[in-house]
């Protein structure tokens, strides 16, 4: 292995010791640019997750649960100081794990040295409140943590998603179980290497490999959990709500998209179009919040599609390690879905594709960036959440019109709205049914400080920002009397 994994890869991490699985079975983890193997993975099931449920319970009960805020978030600024040391390293095995170009593991390896430092400042800010109220009472809040947090995280991210989610139940002293996809271990197990070495408590943090359907559903049926997060698909999320719904446990829950980009007529087009191509093809359009619909007023619709179809002519897709504008899908099985949804698009014009370069593996899960131009808002490829580097192009005439199109999906993540007209930004903000609106951008730079999640089908809960150690704390009011 040429790899910088200095971890055992086929280990969990339960209580702070590095073990193997309870049944002793492995998973084959897959490079997706060549389809060879690169190593082994502990299969996790039903006795490691109660095996990492107790000993986050004791973490609770021991140094974890006694030890301060601010000591809470000098741990974490260490450990976003210890990713700063091993980007490279980090970004490296996430490249040859996902199929992320370098160039874009390496911004995930950043942004998760960035939560780290975020909520390790954020450790001791979160603060209760006191109500005025009758006479001879003092009445205030105090913001506990839930208890014991499970998080199941997806391949598209890793890195990104534990920052958010696992980061921020932390900060605000939950003891956490977390379950990495089986297609992507390889970053959250060296998240918890480098956690450790930052001196976060045994038990504090657990990590238990393996299949969604047995250590995943274990984890979000288990009744020692008090909150349990989820970053998927629709079908899986809701399996989690209802297992966790049994126990009475909240979930916070971060699902699919159809984000639309409304260009108006009076749009800057030069600013526009970087993010009208990227924020659909960015991971190789493996996003929750890709905009895969971009809606154009009629008077420049023409122009757009021409632009956006020289900017597709140039996209080159190929192994991660080339560090080109795409890598490949996570599978061979990812590849075959959005294989379907292309032949579903067989009757509808192609505005522009990129190219996959000659080089490019064979057996690598690599498929052509395509732009469709002239797309019904009521097709499948308008509807669905693909989930590859596909995007549509949908005419639109009046505002009225623009919104009417957003708004005709069960998907609400991201919406994004070029114009320069002021009162119509305005306008349009509060109407799109969406978590995130952004004017004139897309993504804002992702900025971990910023509440991210949806309405409809794209989830519910909020991670990110302060709103995200909201979720992972619970409200307790305090009412003395005192005469």
């Amino acid at each position: 292995m040429t790899t910088p994994i200095w971890f055992d890869p086929s280990l969990c991490l339960i209580d702070g010791a590095w073990v193997p699985s309870a049944s002793g079975q492995t998973l084959a983890l897959v490079n997706p640019s060549d389809g060879s193997e690169i190593c082994h993975i502990a299969r996790g099931g039903q006795e490691d997750i109660d095996r990492a449920v107790t000993a986050a319970h004791a973490a609770l009960d021991g140094p974890w649960g006694k030890m301060s805020a601010l000591e809470r978030g000098r741990i974490l600024t260490r450990i976003g100081q210890l990713v700063l040391e091993r980007v490279d390293d980090l970004a490296a095995i996430e490249a040859m794990d996902v199929g992320k170009p370098l160039t874009q593991a390496r911004a995930d390896a950043v942004a998760l040295a960035r939560y780290m430092e975020f909520y390790g400042g954020a450790a001791d800010k979160v603060h209760g409140e006191t109500i005025p109220y009758l006479d001879g009472y003092t009445v205030y809040t105090l913001r506990e943590p839930h208890g014991v947090t499970g998080h199941i995280v997806p391949w598209n991210y890793p890195m990104q998603i534990i920052g958010r989610s696992v980061g921020a139940a932390l900060t605000m002293g939950n003891a956490t179980v977390l379950k990495p996809a089986e297609e992507a271990c390889l970053t959250a197990l060296a998240f918890a290497q480098i956690a450790q070495e930052a001196g976060l408590p045994a038990g504090a943090l657990n990590v238990v490999p393996g299949l969604g359907g047995e250590a995943g559903a274990a984890l979000s049926a288990h009744p020692g959990i008090h909150h349990i997060s989820f970053t998927g698909s629709v079908a899986t999320g809701a399996l989690v709500q209802q297992a966790a719904g049994r126990n009475v446990v909240p979930v916070t829950l971060e699902l699919g998209g159809k984000s639309p980009q409304l260009v108006f007529n009076d749009a800057d087009l030069d600013a526009a179009l970087p993010f009208l191509v990227n924020a659909g093809i960015q991971n190789a359009g493996q996003t929750c919040s890709a905009s895969s619909r971009i809606l154009v007023q009629r008077d420049v619709y023409e122009t757009v599609k021409t632009r956006m179809a020289q900017a597709y002519g140039a996209l080159t897709v190929g192994p991660a390690t080339e560090d080109l504008r795409l890598g490949p899908l996570i599978s061979d099985r990812q590849k075959d879905i959005v294989t379907g949804f292309l032949n579903k698009g067989a009757d509808l014009p192609i505005a522009g594709q990129g190219v996959i370069v000659d080089y490019a593996p064979k057996s690598g899960a690599y498929v052509r960036p395509t732009l469709f131009a002239d797309v019904p808002a009521d097709h499948p490829l308008a509807q669905q959440e693909i989930f590859g580097p596909v995007q549509v192009l949908i005419p639109f005439d009046t505002e009225a019109d623009a919104v009417r199109i957003a708004n005709s999906t069960e998907f609400g993540l991201v919406a994004s709205i070029w114009t320069r007209d002021g009162a119509r930004q305005m306008r349009l903000a509060k109407q799109l049914r969406s978590g995130q609106v952004f004017i004139n951008n897309y993504g804002a730079g992702g900025g971990v400080e910023l509440p991210f999640g949806g309405v409809g089908k794209s989830g519910h809960g909020r991670e990110k920002g302060f709103e995200a150690l909201y979720g992972f704390s619970q409200l307790k009011t305090v009412a003395a009397h005192h005469g």
